[in-house]
């Protein structure tokens, strides 16, 4: 199981019939709130819970409460609250499905609501808690684990998160329904919460309840999604502006896919799609690059090397690749030499292929001479491969590195210093693909489309509803889960104003899918997002 991770999905389209393998605030007083001031938002099957405690990191005083709310599904009839199976309006709502949803939310203690950010944080999976941003990233509290290499065995190392962001806005770390402390039940519970719609809209009823039982809708608002959490981020920001008035100061986006047609994972079942295999070409030259497999003299820097292969990429490389079976013999051997010298691949092995190098593929045989897998969310990190004859990689190395410090620091950290979870499982990640709705309706189409999920429109809906909303893109250079170029490409071809190009930033760093696990760029990411928090908060 990986740590955060968009697992490769089986997704079968119901048109043109081809089964696609993708990858797919603070509180004014400093007195605590009373711990039964949740029992209006409890539902048939659970209760609202929290657990109110306090602490202190960076010369910041917090209250922390971890807790649940109860989620409905967004056709919920909230009447069969007063009267139950008596009253004519409830229609059978009180066996609908809901969902207990955990959050942990840290909040500076004496600030007024309308003068401190609030920004809501999640993984994504789809299936895996936020135990990663909130240990890893921004919480008070990080486990400290090794930079790329595998982490030692327990006891794990709980300091003081210099980087959490708790210096520039209050944070709610939310897992995703079923996972982590969170659960679900009642009739249809899985077709009403496992899905790229239903899920979205879970989180986006969870913060505007949270908006309305924390006091907290003046508070300037900010969407902090990873991987999977990128297009859950783009569908809660356009549902909130949409259909309640919720206008958002910012999205933070780090290591996204928002169209799953770009996937390089699977992407030989998707032929006629080139352009996975050009977006990841710069993350598989970075990844060469970092493990001296490059042929001939390495170039000295990082940057300006994956700037040139991505010119390359979107040149030579595309032209090639849309020739098909068209491509001469002289220009495939040049492409395939090209292919070599930026990847470090045998070129047998490239022709082989056909030019075109899937992620598990790359990760198989970049290091196949060593008898080492290279990592997927984060390629510097390497471990012994399962199966040396494989074609592709069975194991993501990263992930066996550092799962365990983060699922047992976490573990111990909830029950210890937050008294939550006594008695009860935590579940870092689940498997939900067996009952995923892959279907996306997107912006004014009438049903939902058959085919890989895209929801680069929602988010540029979102942004043209709100011309004021901004836009931050984070991505690491080893990140070959969601490689970086796919993001920047993405982002360059929403359907929006030029003019509203102005409101996207961009930010990359020399680590992986979970940037943070580098602990320079969990510093530079810090930085970076708590700048774009005050310079979009509004707060005089």
């Amino acid at each position: 199981m990986t740590g955060e991770n968009i697992a490769k999905w089986i997704y079968v389209a119901a048109a043109p019939a081809a089964a696609l393998l993708i990858a797919m605030v603070a509180f004014a007083a400093d007195k605590p709130p009373p711990a039964n001031r949740a029992d209006q938002y409890s539902g048939k099957y659970f209760k609202a819970e929290e657990t109110v405690t306090a602490g202190s990191v960076n010369g910041v005083s917090y209250e922390a409460i971890a807790g649940t709310l109860v989620v409905h599904p967004d056709d919920w009839n909230d009447a069969a609250q007063n009267g139950g199976a008596k009253n004519p309006e409830a229609k059978g709502d009180e066996s609908s499905p809901e969902a207990s949803m955990f959050f942990v939310y840290y909040a500076k203690r004496g600030a007024a609501a309308e003068q401190r950010p609030i920004t809501f944080l999640y993984n994504g999976g789809p299936g895996s808690s936020t135990v990663w941003l909130h240990m890893g990233a921004f919480g008070p509290k990080r486990v400290v684990t090794a930079d790329d290499t595998h982490t030692a065995s327990a006891p794990y190392r709980l300091i003081d998160n210099a980087s959490t962001l708790l210096d520039a806005s209050d944070l709610v770390f939310i897992d995703a329904p079923g996972t982590g402390f969170s659960r679900i039940a009642g009739k249809d519970k899985e077709k009403a919460f496992y899905g790229v719609d239903v899920d979205a809209k879970a989180f986006a009823n969870f913060i505007k309840q949270f908006l309305a039982k924390y006091s907290r809708w003046n508070s300037p608002k900010y969407l902090f999604g990873e991987s999977y959490g990128t297009p859950r981020s783009a569908l809660v920001a356009n549902y909130l502006e949409s259909n309640d008035s919720v206008d958002l100061n910012g999205v933070i986006l780090l290591s996204q896919i928002l169209n799953f047609d770009l996937s390089v994972d699977g992407a030989e079942a998707n032929p006629g799609i080139d352009l996975p295999y050009e977006l990841a070409l710069p993350t598989y030259a970075a990844s060469a690059w970092y493990h001296h497999k490059l042929s001939g003299k390495p170039p000295a820097e990082l940057v300006p090397f994956v700037q040139s292969v991505e010119r390359f990429a979107m040149s030579d490389y595309a032209s090639a690749l849309s020739a098909g079976l068209g491509l001469s013999p002289q220009r495939r051997s040049y492409i395939a030499g090209k292919l070599h010298e930026y990847t470090g691949l045998p070129l047998a092995y490239i022709l082989k292929a056909n030019l075109r190098i899937e992620g598990g593929e790359f990760e198989k045989n970049l290091q196949d001479d060593s008898g080492l897998t290279t990592g997927r969310l984060d390629t510097r990190f390497s471990g012994p491969s399962l199966d040396p004859l494989s074609k592709e990689s069975d194991y993501d190395p990263q992930s066996a590195a550092i799962s365990s410090a983060y699922v047992s620091a976490f573990n111990d950290y909830v029950r210890s210093k937050l008294n939550y979870g006594q008695g009860k499982r935590f579940l870092p990640e689940i498997d939900v693909f067996k009952s995923w709705e892959f279907k996306h309706q997107p912006p004014g189409v009438p049903f939902p489309l058959p085919s890989a999920p895209n929801v680069m429109p929602d988010l540029a809906t979102a942004m043209k509803q709100n011309p004021n909303l901004k836009v931050m893109v984070n991505g690491g250079y080893y990140d070959l889960a969601t490689p970086y170029y796919e993001g920047w490409y993405e982002m360059h071809h929403l359907p929006i104003p030029l003019s509203l190009q102005n409101n996207i930033t961009y930010h990359y760093f020399p680590s992986g899918h979970m940037v943070y696990a580098h602990e320079d760029s969990l510093k530079a990411l810090h930085d970076a997002v708590a700048d774009f928090i005050r310079q979009t908060d509004n707060v005089k």
